[in-house]
């Protein structure tokens, strides 16, 4: 059966608490540390059971180094006024980073090359998001949100944490925005502040419970990314559940995130497959070296997969076939990197259904440091372990011992592991 998540959003979203719930739900807080940690990002992380309105929680905060997590005791500034809200400081470590730097950052740490792609990805989405609003340049837009510690930290950690548990098939449930109004840097707006409101066009919201902005953009851009549908909790056999804990303990309903993760349940004897869509173009008018850049723009715009197949056209002409597959609700903005950065003027697009194994990741020890092994299951039995290249490499240049034997070290330990019965 395919494993599904579930993200109930009914006191909103926001980054910490969708790192609290997947924390919760079972990802090891050594592991995100040890990721995070690679950023090279001054900083620590406090994790903490809390109770809100009577329901044990896992509470996520960050804090610049030195200063104790959620406990500011300099002059602090806040993003929001809600019960995700946030009070920090702008000491010079937790100072606002612009874009370029924030990606250098990303692509200089230890996340896995897709993670690296899906977290810059993120980042651009945002930054875009807060050019629109103020009309400038993308380059030249001062990043509020983003450039703050607790963003950084919050959308790079989701990253990580949602490719650990390897997981595709993820829906959420209307997303509770809350009401009132939220103090931003210019001023007093209406919830949802302009950001989260761009961010979440094309998802469905409510607004219930006290007068109190709910989604922060960051919770907004993390949520509309990875989920593929809205709608109720799925049919499903319940496996793991995590609760992840807002900053503010409201009163009536509980201030936190749900995550659901089980098995999805067949239907009129199916199962229900995740569906793509596939979008496909012939070129043969353009400069071949402009592939690779509308390649990583496509990957950047939320691309499943992308890739090129030689094929003849018309008059025995040589042209690219390129194929793009996406979820559903990526199709309009893979549109517009096709028609903007290739020659094509058409394009043929068909909904496909896809079977996909479900995927989990452990971590081993091998002589030089740990590496994590990727296990693709069915039916609850594993029928491919891969240990992740980028740790190997990792583990290969720092010991100086050849790729190959650490590739094989890996192995060799999570086969041990499992037959001992601690993988």
């Amino acid at each position: 059966m395919a494993r599904v998540m579930y993200l109930e959003c009914f006191s909103g979203a926001a980054g910490d608490m969708l790192l609290g719930a997947l924390i919760d739900a079972g990802l090891p807080v050594d592991a995100l540390r040890d990721a995070l940690g690679s950023l090279a990002v001054a900083h620590e992380i406090t994790v903490n059971q809390v109770l809100r309105c009577g329901i044990t929680a896992t509470k996520f905060d960050v804090a610049p180094l030195g200063q104790v997590a959620g406990d500011d005791t300099r002059k602090p500034h806040t993003h929001g006024t809600g019960a995700s809200a946030r009070t920090h400081t702008h000491a010079e470590e937790d100072g606002h980073r612009s874009l370029d730097e924030i990606i250098r950052l990303v692509e200089r740490s230890s996340l896995s090359v897709p993670a690296q792609t899906r977290a810059a990805a993120l980042f651009r989405r945002l930054a875009q998001v807060e050019a629109d609003i103020h009309g400038v340049p993308v380059n030249d837009v001062h990043l509020h949100e983003v450039g703050a510690l607790d963003s950084i930290i919050d959308i790079a950690g989701a990253v990580f944490a949602m490719e650990w548990f390897g997981i595709d098939d993820i829906e959420a449930s209307p997303l509770n925005v809350g009401s009132g109004v939220v103090d931003i840097a210019h001023g007093r707006f209406p919830v949802p502040a302009p950001a989260t409101m761009r961010l979440l066009k094309g998802v469905p919201v409510y607004s219930d419970g006290p007068k109190m902005e709910l989604v922060t953009p960051t919770g907004a851009l993390l949520v509309s990314d990875y989920a593929r549908r809205y709608g109720p909790l799925p049919a499903m056999t319940l496996g793991r559940v995590g609760y992840g804990a807002g900053t503010r303990d409201t009163p009536t309903s509980p201030n936190v995130l749900r995550v659901v993760i089980g098995d999805r349940m067949e239907t009129a004897g199916q199962e229900q497959p995740s569906a793509v869509v596939q979008i496909e173009a012939e070129i043969d008018d353009m400069n071949p070296q402009l592939f690779g850049p509308a390649t990583d723009r496509l990957f950047q715009a939320g691309a499943l997969d992308v890739f090129l197949t030689p094929v003849f056209m018309k008059k025995g002409r040589p042209g690219t076939l390129l194929t793009v597959l996406a979820a559903p609700p990526r199709r309009e903005g893979i549109l517009d990197v096709i028609f903007r950065e290739t020659t094509t003027i058409g394009v043929r697009i068909q909904t496909l259904e896809r079977e996909t194994l479900d995927r989990t990741w452990e971590e081993v020890a091998v002589p030089g440091g740990r590496v994590r092994i990727k296990l693709a299951t069915r039916a609850g039995v594993v029928v491919n372990a891969v240990p992740e290249f980028d740790d190997c490499v990792k583990v290969a240049e720092m010991s100086g011992r050849p790729l190959k034997q650490v590739q094989a070290d890996a192995l060799s330990a999570w086969s041990r592991s499992s037959a001992s019965g601690n993988g």
